[in-house]
């Protein structure tokens, strides 16, 4: 495999993005949308989910091979006033071709540090029950808080749990 590069995404990958979505979604991966998803509706979370992005409200990473986007994550940064340390991984997905390559790891150490560059100090994220990423997450750290049971529909339908996560991190250097 050639080396993987992680950058930051724009509005110009949106059509990438959207055939990743509805990829993720018809191999069962729980992000939020049910099978099939349409071209439409992929479109049109990306488009928000970039638009937002834009204004500083969430980070949208994208893993490269070439000129193929084979991953991404979201780093979600707006919260309340009484939360600004905190962020949230969301929506990290893996081409099905290339699970298991380490992908994933790297889009999350990459997600983290940029929450740190943020000045965030904890993370959190949730997944599925069934099928979801818990082994990577605890390989990388991530404490289990615990699971809510039936927590939303899989894409193909039947109820899964989520598993509820956090990490600490650390603090940029001061000068």
């Amino acid at each position: 495999m050639s080396s993987i590069e992680i950058r930051s995404l724009t509005a110009e990958t949106r059509d990438m993005l959207a055939d990743l979505l509805i990829e993720t979604v018809a191999a069962g991966g729980s992000v939020s949308f049910m099978h099939p998803l349409s071209r439409q509706a992929a479109s049109a979370f990306w488009d928000m989910s970039l638009e937002a992005a834009e204004r500083g409200k969430r980070a949208v990473l994208g893993a490269w091979q070439g000129d193929a986007l084979v991953g991404t994550v979201t780093l979600l940064l707006d919260f309340p006033v009484n939360q600004p340390h905190r962020a949230e991984i969301a929506k990290l997905m893996t081409r099905v071709a290339h699970r298991g390559k380490g992908i994933a790891s790297r889009l999350m150490r990459a997600a983290e540090a940029l929450a740190v560059e943020k000045g965030r100090t904890l993370l959190v994220l949730d997944t599925a029950t069934e099928e979801g990423a818990s082994g990577l997450y605890e390989k990388l750290g991530f404490t289990l808080t615990g699971e809510i049971p039936d927590f939303a529909l899989k894409p193909h339908g039947g109820l899964t749990g989520t598993l509820v996560y956090w990490k600490r991190i650390s603090q940029p250097a001061t000068a």
